[in-house]
C-alpha cells in the first residue's frame, strides 16, 4: 500500500513536471493533460514491460491515468500558483524522480532482479518520464545534459537495495532512498553541480 501511495504521489509530481512544461509552451487542454500523461507513465510502462507486467500498470487501472490527468488540469488551472514556485518543472521532478526510482527498484527487486540490475531499472524508471517530457518538448533531456540527474535516481535504487540487503521494512527503505534521491537532485540545481565532460 505505502509503495502504491508513492508510485502515485510519484506520477502527480511528474505529471505537474509536465502540465507545467506544457503551459509554458501554450499547448491547448488537451496537449496539456497529454504530456502530464505521458511524463507520469512512460517511464513505468517501460519498467512493467521489461519484468513482464503486462498490460503495465499505469494502463492496466485508472488510478494512475486518473492522477496524471488530475495533475494536467491542476497545471493548467493553477498557472499562477504555479508560477511562483521557483523552477516548477525542475522541482516537481526531482520529487517524481526520487519516488519512482524505489517504487521502480522495489518491484524490479520483487520480479526476481539482481540487486544491480534493479537499481538500474528504478533509475530507468525515474528518467522515463522526463525523457518522454523533454522529447516531445524538443528540449534536450535532462539525462543527456551534465546535470546530475540519472545519478539522483540510481543513488535512491541503491539505497533501496542496500536496506533490503541489511533487513530495512520497505517503508523505511524507499523513504530514505526517495529523499535521498531528490535531495541528491536538488543540492545539485541548488548548487551548480555537474558531472564532468567525457
Amino acid at each position: 500500500m505505502f509503495l502504491t501511495l508513492l508510485d502515485l504521489a510519484g506520477g502527480f509530481a511528474f505529471a505537474l513536471s509536465g502540465g507545467t512544461r506544457a503551459v509554458e509552451r501554450r499547448f491547448d487542454l488537451f496537449g496539456i493533460v497529454f504530456l502530464a500523461f505521458v511524463a507520469a507513465t512512460a517511464g513505468g510502462i517501460v519498467r512493467d514491460v521489461l519484468i513482464g507486467a503486462v498490460p503495465p500498470a499505469a494502463i492496466a487501472s485508472w488510478p494512475s491515468a486518473a492522477v496524471a490527468v488530475l495533475a494536467g488540469l491542476v497545471a493548467s488551472r493553477a498557472r499562477g500558483l504555479i508560477a511562483r514556485l521557483a523552477t516548477p518543472v525542475t522541482v516537481f521532478d526531482a520529487v517524481g524522480l526520487g519516488f519512482f526510482a524505489v517504487v521502480g527498484t522495489r518491484k524490479a527487486l520483487d520480479a526476481g532482479l539482481t540487486p544491480v540490475m534493479a537499481a538500474l531499472l528504478g533509475m530507468l524508471t525515474a528518467i522515463g518520464g522526463g525523457i518522454g517530457r523533454d522529447v516531445l518538448t524538443a528540449e534536450p533531456p535532462m539525462v543527456l545534459r551534465r546535470e546530475i540527474y540519472a545519478l539522483a535516481a540510481l543513488l535512491g535504487g541503491a539505497v533501496v537495495v542496500l536496506g533490503d540487503a541489511v533487513g530495512w521494512s520497505n517503508g523505511l527503505s524507499a523513504t530514505v532512498g526517495a529523499v535521498a534521491a531528490t535531495g541528491l537532485r536538488l543540492t545539485a540545481l541548488r548548487f551548480g553541480w555537474n558531472l564532468p565532460r567525457g
